[in-house]
């Protein structure tokens, strides 16, 4: 049987000496890079949380992903892509690893266990894609809210949902989801009257996800 890869540590190797890079520190909601930025660089998270989204030619943002420690993004320069599509600001302080592309494409073409950590990434975001593009179009706004909720305590990536989700504004929720402000603020209520979540209103303060959440997406 061969060798599996699932057990190679990507944070431990992108954090050691042998390979050049740049540790960032952002404070929440300070913009990591904007769109129509040059396309130089692959950020990986080690601590905190981005939100990646993009702004349309009549200023209207759309929140496209969530990404937690652990996650690559901005790999958009490995395609050839010459400037940002997109923007990415910091949900929380977090700690960013910037590997410059040509120094990123060199440790790919060398290095197979970070080969098969950054594909199995990519395969994955391009699966949470598809999924969101189903939700969307198929999904009520209470199923996408609670989605989104579960997505942010990164559900099936820890044992249990991560207690306390990120400070996170209720426009932004509203703009994941697809729904007004109002809506978002009506089905946060709902959730904590059912024991779903638990938060007192303010969502500066946090929000407690709790696990049977999930029935609100399960439920038919």
């Amino acid at each position: 049987m061969g060798k599996r890869t699932s057990s190679f540590n990507a944070r431990a190797f992108l954090d050691s000496a042998g390979l050049s890079k740049e540790i960032v520190e952002y404070a929440r909601s300070e913009a990591i890079f904007s769109q129509g930025d040059r396309c130089k660089s692959v950020m990986y998270i080690q601590r905190g949380g981005v939100k990646l989204s993009v702004l349309s030619k009549t200023g209207r943002e759309a929140v496209v992903a969530m990404l937690g420690p652990g996650e690559f993004f901005g790999e958009g320069c490995l395609a050839g892509q010459p400037f940002r599509i997109g923007s990415a600001t910091a949900i929380t302080p977090s700690t960013i690893l910037v590997i410059d592309k040509e120094e990123m494409v060199k440790v790919l073409h060398q290095q197979h266990a970070l080969s098969d950590r950054f594909i199995s990434h990519m395969l994955s975001r391009n699966g949470r894609i598809e999924q969101d593009l189903i939700d969307q179009l198929f999904n009520s706004s209470e199923k996408r809210l609670a989605r989104a909720l579960l997505l942010l305590a990164r559900y099936g990536k820890q044992a249990r949902p991560r207690r306390v989700v990120p400070k996170i504004s209720q426009e932004t929720l509203s703009e994941m989801v697809g729904t007004t402000r109002s809506r978002v603020n009506f089905f946060m209520n709902k959730f904590k009257r059912l024991g779903f979540i638990d938060y007192n209103g303010d969502l500066d303060a946090g929000v407690e996800i709790n696990s049977s959440l999930l029935s609100v997406v399960l439920h038919d």
